[in-house]
């Protein structure tokens, strides 16, 4: 009875040590991806700022402007890139929507971002773009890849159409999570002027015949939950300016906008709630039931074998 005992142990203690590793190198990176149906709004706030009055070519000190980004999961087109492909892909339609303190149109630019639903990394297909300038992106935007490394990775910026180096700069605690704080810096560079401009009349045609163009900097930071690869806090130190030409009358440049970008405190506290529940389920994967596993067939093989060992003890002898 015991020898039949131990060998049902040891059965399970090679189940238990095989499913371990089948677990956390097979089964998790087929299941940790992102939804295709996602959906996600974010608001930040530039408190003070300063804003260019399209009417009097002036910059005006504002009390404050407000960021919308909304990502939306686009399933019709995910499903048709993932035909030609053969790759789990998701398909964000971003907006990033900027008013002033009167509630008008600052800015509005679009964007198609196109990227692989386990890994993060950009799919070439499905007409990613950027305010409908078709792009070619190199590297990371809006999240980072599951369980994150204490590296650099490349990010796609927005307004400049390309990708740099985004900076591991350290391991912090955010509101109780353990996270990597990035940081990346653009330097001056001349951008493309929004196709949707906020006034009447005043069209990137009109300001390009003008021979002015459009200048933009920023500090780029996050504070990024490694296990989900999301950031839980963003901002950004960003500048714009207009230069050259005859819009501005005898000056070189001019301030469009200049403030120091924050996510709002109720979309702080909702994102590291959201992202708190989510890291549960990809430890479970990757942590938890591995490691739980390997300990538990560790413990059946010893009992097993503890089993067998007295089942061969010799009987008493009779007196």
């Amino acid at each position: 009875m015991r020898r039949t005992a131990s060998l049902v142990l040891l059965a399970l203690a090679v189940f238990c040590a095989a499913l371990s590793p089948l677990l956390r190198w097979y089964a998790y990176p087929r299941l940790a991806k992102i939804p295709p149906d996602e959906y996600q709004t974010a608001v930040l706030e530039a408190a003070p700022a300063t804003l260019l009055d399209y009417g009097t070519m002036k910059p005006r000190k504002v009390p404050k402007i407000s960021i919308v980004q909304t990502l939306r999961g686009n399933v019709a087109a995910a499903e048709k890139v993932g035909r030609t492909t053969g790759r789990d892909v998701v398909v964000w339609d971003a907006l990033s929507y900027v008013e002033g303190p009167d509630g008008k149109m600052v800015s509005r630019i679009p964007e198609r971002y196109v990227f692989d639903a386990h890994s993060q990394e950009p799919v070439h297909s499905g007409g990613e773009h950027v305010d409908g300038d078709a792009v070619r992106r190199d590297g990371i935007e809006f999240k980072w890849p599951f369980l994150t490394e204490k590296r650099d990775y490349r990010y796609f910026d927005a307004q400049t159409r390309t990708s740099a180096p985004i900076h591991y700069k350290g391991t912090r605690t955010f509101r109780g999570l353990e996270v990597y704080y990035f940081e990346q810096t653009v330097p001056w560079t001349k951008v493309p002027l929004p196709k949707t401009m906020p006034v009447d009349g005043v069209t990137p045609e009109a300001v390009r015949k003008a021979g002015t163009s459009r200048w933009y900097t920023t500090k780029r930071m996050f504070w990024v939950e490694p296990t989900t690869g999301a950031p839980v806090n963003g901002e950004e130190i960003h500048r714009e300016e207009l230069r050259g030409g005859t819009l501005l009358g005898d000056r070189d440049k001019v301030t469009v906008f200049a403030g120091h970008v924050k996510m709002r405190e109720d979309y702080i506290e909702h994102t590291v709630d959201l992202v708190s529940s989510q890291r549960q389920l990809i430890l479970l994967l990757t942590r938890y039931l591995p490691w739980g596993l390997l300990t538990l067939g560790g413990g059946l093989f010893a009992l097993a074998l503890w089993l067998e060992a007295r089942g061969r003890r010799p009987a008493p002898a009779a007196e």
